[in-house]
């Protein structure tokens, strides 16, 4: 069984004091990785990586996750080679297929259909495993030789020995989880789910059963690789109180009107109870689906921070 690793995002910068001392913050609680998001209206993904590394000491960093589609594989590449070496090799790289189609048409990005936006992932993945696996380009050979200058590369190796950082890639969809089970080394489970007949964009979080499903969807797709696979789960909300079912009960009413009480306590994507009580879920998780990678929305960093120290304990 492998090891609890626990990350946070990062949802705005305030200010470089603010977000320097977040980042110090959750590296104290005991937060292994801080993540940055990919979104319009949200903070550029790389650049507050540098950052955080820069104000911490051993926490590392990357994206959850970076919409393919807005990238260039070519210029992702030498994103992630600097940003790896500037960080001192604490980079992990999360991609997916993007879920926003009003982003994409905000941006004058073509918005197609999900099989072919989770291709995108697999042939950004191709270029850049050729683009790190190279001497670099050709036509700049002779102004590195003149100037006496490195191929930019990444300084991390891939679990499966290629140049690069640890591959994220995260979704809900068959062929971006296919992907993921077959190239990532950790597989980011997604909880928002597409209500059919609804307008794109339209989520609802995902139940225990259909989280079940997608976990054995993943073990099947990635055959002998899948015990060296790390399951990644993305907490929506994280409710400290000594009533979790009154709470429940509650969110059921408010928010998750898809849910009975009964079945907003057992998602995987919910966390409510005592400190005690979500260490526990925490645990109870990881054996039930294999979730042993923990990410927090910013809001709740603080909040679900003593149960880290808990579920360690333990």
């Amino acid at each position: 069984m492998r090891d609890f690793r626990f990350s946070c995002n990062v949802f705005a910068i305030r200010s470089q004091a603010d977000f320097t001392a977040y980042c110090a913050a959750a590296e104290e609680a005991g937060y292994d990785v801080v993540f940055t998001t990919d979104h319009l209206g949200s903070p550029a993904p790389f650049p507050p990586l540098v950052a955080a590394t820069a104000a911490t000491r051993r926490l590392r960093v990357g994206t959850l996750v970076l919409n393919a589609g807005f990238w260039n594989p070519h210029l992702l590449a030498r994103e992630v080679a600097t940003v790896d070496l500037l960080t001192g090799g604490r980079l992990e790289l999360g991609l997916g297929a993007g879920h926003m189609k009003w982003e994409f048409d905000a941006a004058g990005i073509p918005w197609p259909p999900l099989a072919e936006r989770a291709g995108r992932v697999a042939a950004t993945l191709d270029e850049m495993d050729r683009v790190f696996g190279s001497e670099g380009y050709p036509e700049g050979a002779p102004g590195r030789e003149y100037f006496g200058l490195p191929v930019q590369a990444p300084v991390q190796r891939r679990g499966d020995g290629r140049p690069g950082p640890p591959l994220i890639i995260g979704g809900t969809g068959d062929r971006i989880l296919a992907l993921a089970a077959q190239r990532a080394d950790t597989v980011s489970v997604g909880g928002a789910l597409q209500v059919r007949g609804r307008p794109p964009g339209t989520f609802r979080l995902a139940s225990a059963e259909e989280t079940a499903e997608r976990v054995r969807f993943i073990r099947e797709q990635a055959g002998d690789r899948f015990d060296g696979l790390e399951l990644n789960v993305l907490i929506q909300a994280v409710l400290v109180t000594d009533d979790r079912r009154a709470a429940a009960a509650g969110l059921a009413a408010e928010r998750f009107t898809f849910f009975t009480p009964e079945q907003v306590l057992d998602t995987p994507f919910l966390l409510i109870g005592t400190l005690d009580e979500i260490a526990e879920q925490v645990r109870e998780r990881r054996e039930r689906y294999g979730f042993s990678f923990i990410t927090v929305h910013e809001p709740f960093m603080r909040a679900f921070a003593p149960v880290i120290e808990r579920v360690r304990a333990a």
